[in-house]
């Protein structure tokens, strides 16, 4: 389907030399379509840059949302050759994240806390499904490979009558060397609103 991401950020990826952009990325291209193959949430994605479109492989009638469609082409056009860290971090210990994840850029962890806070089975559950992996934090909290370089770990405290529940995203240190700022927060935006929007079994409990 057409992206809603303005064609000047896919013009500028196709000026580069796509064996270039698979090494950063570790994506493919295919040379036929003139397009990158990129795994987003365990799924392959079709960047095409001359034709400003993004796709979802076996599914012609999906569409990107914006700030996914923004976060997969800013990580063709950004990544760099590095290691994951393996070192969870806040945004606010991302070089310049603590001025810029404030008021507008404030994460949107409470609409993981809104669709979950009472509910770790169904947290659990989701997380299962969006092909996340059981991390040893907060109450409930899964790891997920989001793009090839870009790990990201979601965390829930649920609620009760004394504490309201919260929700948490961490990053591997090593995003602040693919992404800016405001790329990031266009990836946070996404995934707090995939959970938001997630359809599971309502039963409540542990």
């Amino acid at each position: 389907m057409s992206s809603a991401v303005d064609p000047c950020h896919f013009q500028d990826l196709a000026k580069m030399d796509p064996a270039d952009v698979c090494r950063r990325a570790l994506c493919g291209y295919d040379v036929n379509q003139g397009c990158f193959t990129l795994s987003v949430w365990g799924e392959e994605h079709g960047i095409f840059p001359d034709e400003s479109r993004i796709t979802r492989l076996g599914d012609p009638t999906w569409d990107a949302t914006i700030s996914l469609g923004l976060f997969m082409v800013h990580y063709l056009l950004t990544s760099r050759e590095i290691p994951i860290s393996k070192e969870w971090i806040s945004v606010k210990d991302i070089p310049g994240g603590e001025t810029f994840f404030r008021g507008p850029h404030k994460l949107p962890t409470g609409l993981i806390e809104k669709r979950f806070g009472d509910n770790l089975r169904g947290f659990r559950d989701a997380c299962t499904q969006l092909g996340g992996m059981a991390l040893d934090m907060a109450d409930a909290a899964y790891s997920f490979r989001i793009a090839p370089r870009i790990p990201v770990a979601v965390l829930l405290w649920k609620g009760d009558d004394e504490f309201p529940a919260e929700s948490k995203l961490l990053f591997d240190r090593s995003i602040g060397e693919h992404l800016a700022l405001d790329i990031i927060f266009a990836l946070a935006m996404e995934i707090c609103s995939r959970f938001s929007d997630f359809s599971i079994d309502q039963t409540k409990g542990m």
